[in-house]
């Protein structure tokens, strides 16, 4: 499938230690001729870590995608009405948020860019990046999975001897996972 001039929501959340690999595979979907529309969530867009300052990462997401991040939940709020979205992806999503993704619940501008997005019955791709995965967040990693218009970047357990709770996806397949979820269709298998 050919990405070129489908509009694509990118939105970040706070799993730091995955920014670097997820800005390569933002470059890449650049590269298919993609609009994006990059999301920050306020917590990844503004705190600086051991893995890079937040001004920084946030330069690199505006030069890639050429247009400014939306970072709070009044901006994210009129992709629902406004409608202008093929497809939301959530790179990295955290345990936190995937909870709140799974409960319903919009009180940052990921998760309202998620609702918004979702009312227009169209495809939400997820990737998720949590130390509990296989632990308290399983229960919203299954929920999603039930959810109609959710798709999951393939994920597997990232160190399962000194983390054995972790899942990560394989961010080299968000691409990949993008077209799918545009054909309304998961990529197989889910766990790598």
């Amino acid at each position: 499938m050919d990405l070129t001039d489908k509009r694509i929501g990118f939105a970040m959340t706070g799993s730091f230690c995955t920014f670097s690999r997820v800005i390569k595979e933002l470059e890449k979907l650049c590269d298919t001729g993609a609009e994006i529309y990059p999301i920050m969530s306020e917590t990844a867009a503004g705190t600086d870590t051991r893995f890079g300052s937040a001004m920084n990462f946030r330069a690199k997401i505006e030069e890639i995608a050429g247009r400014q991040i939306i970072c709070s939940v009044k901006d994210a709020e009129p992709i629902g009405p406004k409608g202008y979205l093929d497809l939301l992806i959530v790179a990295p999503c955290t345990g936190n948020t995937l909870a709140k993704l799974a409960s319903g619940i919009a009180d940052s501008s990921v998760t309202m860019a998620v609702k918004a997005h979702l009312r227009n019955q169209k495809p939400v791709l997820v990737a998720v990046s949590t130390n509990d995965g296989l632990g308290s967040a399983a229960k919203n990693i299954g929920t999603l999975l039930n959810s109609k218009n959710i798709y999951l970047v393939p994920f597997g357990q990232d160190d399962c001897k000194k983390k054995p709770n972790s899942l990560v996806a394989d961010m080299t397949q968000i691409t990949a996972a993008a077209e799918l979820a545009l054909e309304q269709k998961q990529l197989q298998p889910i766990l790598c």
